[in-house]
């Protein structure tokens, strides 16, 4: 394994916590309270384990991946990517307040603040593996390339009919 590796890891621990989470909700769902603890801590340790996976990898890497191509796509790349990277930060303290408030027996609460919990990290999970997907698999990007942020001279671009 090398740290080329990391983004597929990285991917394979955003399904499976995606996988734990939905299990999750369904336990809670049905009453099974401790199957519903069992997928939640599950969940929990998997993306521990992924933040640990991802912070390697950045701090490692040399070359940042750019999404560039095609160019049409960017955009919708980048409004994924940056509502993606901003509900990573906001889920972090909402995950310690509702495990916080589940091992407290505070379960009123645990319910009220996993409302929100658990969609946000449902979000971020399952865009962590869309972003894999595009960026390495559906539409793989050249190594080193950087977006251009001049747009085309009026001659080169297309014509909207």
């Amino acid at each position: 394994m090398t740290i080329q590796d990391l983004p597929l890891i990285n991917a394979c621990l955003n399904g499976l916590a995606t996988v734990f989470l939905t299990l999750g909700y369904v336990f809670i769902k049905q009453g099974n309270k401790t199957a519903h603890r069992n997928c939640m801590v599950s969940a929990f340790v998997i993306s521990a384990v992924f933040l640990i996976c991802y912070l390697i990898y950045h701090l490692n890497i040399e070359v940042v991946t750019h999404f560039v191509a095609p160019a049409w796509f960017r955009p919708i790349y980048l409004a994924i990517l940056i509502t993606h990277v901003v509900l990573a930060v906001v889920i972090l303290p909402l995950i310690f307040m509702t495990f916080s408030r589940a091992l407290k027996v505070r379960f009123e609460l645990h319910k009220k603040i996993a409302r929100w919990t658990w969609p946000l990290w449902m979000y971020v999970s399952i865009t962590g593996v869309l972003i894999y997907l595009l960026l390495y698999q559906i539409f793989p990007q050249p190594k080193g390339a950087k977006p251009d942020p001049t747009p085309p001279p009026p001659a080169q671009r297309p014509v909207a009919e």
